[in-house]
């Protein structure tokens, strides 16, 4: 989607994780999914340092709100999935 211009609207969410392993997991994860209407959402995630930083360019105010929305759920599932089992499944990884 090149033709992005200024009637887009665009949102930049940054969110800091513990590690940079932690947030390219959660990048990699989210990733997989593709927007719902790509005519109307651009998306774009990138990691810097531990940082998952995600932009967002969508045709209205309230689909920026719905996606940015959306997004912010999956962060929690991925970041609630690596608390439960990332730690753990490492220490038995290693240990094997």
């Amino acid at each position: 989607m090149s033709n992005v211009d200024s009637s887009w609207h665009t949102v930049t969410v940054r969110i800091p994780f513990a590690t940079v392993k932690h947030a390219m997991i959660a990048k990699q994860a989210i990733e997989v999914d593709a927007e719902l209407q790509p005519h109307a959402v651009e998306r774009t995630l990138t990691v810097e340092d531990e940082i998952l930083i995600a932009t967002f360019k969508t045709l209205t105010i309230r689909l920026a709100r719905l996606t940015v929305n959306g997004f912010l759920e999956n962060v929690d599932l991925v970041v609630r999935t690596i608390g439960e089992f990332g730690e753990d499944a490492e220490r038995h990884s290693n240990a094997s």
